[in-house]
């Protein structure tokens, strides 16, 4: 079977920078599983990843605009520090989580004050060309539940 809309991929991936710095390595736990077609990874690696089959292995440079997006300046913030979430005591490299409108997200602190904390709300890959690596492990046809929900389930899925 090769991979298509609604069907179940499960791989492993490197995720190298565009200098070659491994960032992830998904080969010592379990393959990722993702809804093919259903927004369940970046573009970049679902476009790469249609019409291949189990036992191939591919690797493929995502651009920011099929990854995480450009680097926008203006998603530099400051927010009092009470809305940050993780940690009692922040210093700037630290992640914390910030609930919004869209619901929790996830920023980097730059700058601490007193009061106000300067964060970044971009993806910490934002702008980044990325190299994958890819071993598709398996493809299988998605079950009723998975594509009503939008999603793979079972093992590298999610699990209900």
């Amino acid at each position: 079977m090769i991979v298509s809309k609604d069907c179940v991929v499960t791989f492993h991936y490197v995720l190298k920078t565009d200098k070659g710095d491994i960032i992830e390595d998904s080969s010592n736990g379990e393959p990722i599983a993702i809804l093919w077609g259903h927004k369940n990874m970046i573009q970049g690696v679902e476009n790469a990843l249609e019409g291949k089959q189990a036992g191939e292995k591919f690797s493929t440079t995502v651009t920011p605009q099929d990854g995480y997006g450009e680097y926008l300046d203006e998603a530099i913030q400051r927010v009092p520090a009470k809305h940050l979430q993780g940690s009692d005591k922040w210093k700037p490299g630290m992640v914390a989580v910030v609930n919004t409108e869209q619901g929790q997200r996830q920023v980097t602190v730059l700058k601490v004050g007193k009061f106000m904390v300067t964060v970044d709300t971009n993806h910490p890959l934002a702008g980044h060309i990325l190299n994958f690596d890819i071993d598709v492990v398996s493809v299988r046809e998605a079950e009723e539940s998975e594509i009503s929900h939008g999603h793979a389930h079972g093992a590298g899925g999610h699990q209900h």
